[in-house]
């Protein structure tokens, strides 16, 4: 079987939910090619351009983003107010097709599967197409025609795709996909053994993803630096040493400990009791994996609102508007440990395990459909 996965390099969740699909479809003896829409179906240039405006709006103009998501979801995928958007890279989409000749495609990202989307409106018969939902919320730009399939996080996102006109039986709940280790059970004992960490107080763990200047960690650090019990805290700035240094001097002589970019994040969750961090796609679904309960802040204006609503909907998470709120739930949290059980629990009920093992099945399945 012949896979191609589209991707984009939007955040670091879209490439991280490939990455374990990839693996996912290679346990099951498929044949894989991951490709990066924009930097491999339209050009670097635009690639290295387009990411440096979404990451400048973020960093500077998030209330702008938030606007832009909003209007997005007003609009249909292949509305012409999109300008075409939808449609860039579909030149050399259909050619990749042509010379893969894939079983199947499997979209990570929005655009490439509204590329596929514009390909199929031109009656070009295409393999089948699943689209797999990397965030918490229903968005218009993930509705497309000619998707086959949709595999969704959770059971109400799920309704969600449906009240907007996707047939049912096009939906599935899958969980999103999360790295091998994530599904692996794992002794927080022992971590917190490795990481140096005592087994007598609790430990909070903070991030806001690779790239942490887009969260508000100095506000973390400065609750952190607040509270009237003891704690173990731990810091993760990823691949901004600047903040690095920043939180460092922030938080010296507290026992905060900071560190930059962490790949091995599944150490560090089983390690901690609680994770402050905002509500990023990807982080969200690896601390369900996890069990990790969740106090939500600094989250960002567009999905991140959304993955905030629905983890609070849903009871796995705490969130907090300003600084003194994050230090009295922060207190609370660590006070009350039936607190941080109802939310373990409420996470358990929304956990999909083995989710990228599902959707491959839920690939397959369709392939099977189409023979």
């Amino acid at each position: 079987m012949r896979v191609l996965i589209l991707t984009a390099s939007y955040g670091s969740g879209h490439n991280a939910a490939a990455g374990s699909l990839a693996t996912a479809f290679t346990d099951r003896g498929a044949s894989v090619t991951v490709v990066d829409h924009f930097r491999e179906l339209v050009h670097p240039v635009f690639d290295r351009a387009s990411r440096s405006v979404y990451m400048a709006l973020l960093r500077r103009a998030p209330m702008l983003w938030g606007a832009a998501y909003a209007l997005g979801d007003w609009l249909p995928s292949d509305s012409p107010l999109a300008f075409g958007m939808t449609r860039i890279g579909t030149g050399r989409l259909s050619a990749l097709l042509d010379e893969l000749e894939p079983d199947a495609v499997v979209s990570v990202h929005a655009t490439p599967a509204a590329a596929m989307s514009a390909l199929a409106s031109e009656g070009r018969r295409l393999p089948p197409h699943t689209t797999v939902v990397t965030d918490f919320v229903a968005h218009s730009q993930w509705l497309a025609r000619g998707i086959d399939r949709y595999c969704v996080a959770d059971a109400d996102i799920g309704h969600e795709f449906v009240a907007r006109g996707i047939p049912r039986e096009r939906v599935v709940v899958t969980g999103v996909p999360v790295r091998a280790e994530f599904d692996a059970a794992a002794d927080g004992a022992a971590a917190r053994q490795a990481l140096g960490l005592s087994g007598h107080l609790p430990v909070v763990l903070a991030m806001a993803g690779s790239n942490g200047s887009v969260g508000r960690l100095p506000d973390v650090a400065w609750a952190l630096t607040r509270l009237a019990r003891p704690v173990q805290a731990v810091l993760v700035a990823g691949h901004d040493g600047a903040l690095a240094d920043t939180l460092t001097r922030q938080t010296a002589g507290t026992g905060v400990r900071v560190l930059g970019f962490v790949p091995e994040v599944r150490s560090l969750m089983a390690a901690a009791d609680l994770l402050i961090t905002k509500a990023g796609g990807m982080t969200l679904a690896e601390a369900i994996a996890t069990e990790l309960p969740l106090l939500l802040y600094g989250s960002l204006p567009g999905q991140e609102h959304h993955n905030e609503r629905f983890a609070a909907r849903a009871g796995i998470a705490l969130a907090a508007r300003s600084k003194r709120e994050l230090v009295r739930l922060l207190e609370r949290a660590l006070a009350e440990p039936e607190l941080l059980e109802h939310l373990r629990e409420s996470v358990r009920r929304v956990r999909h395990p083995r989710a990228a093992q599902r959707i491959v099945d839920a690939v397959v399945e369709q392939r099977r459909l189409h023979s």
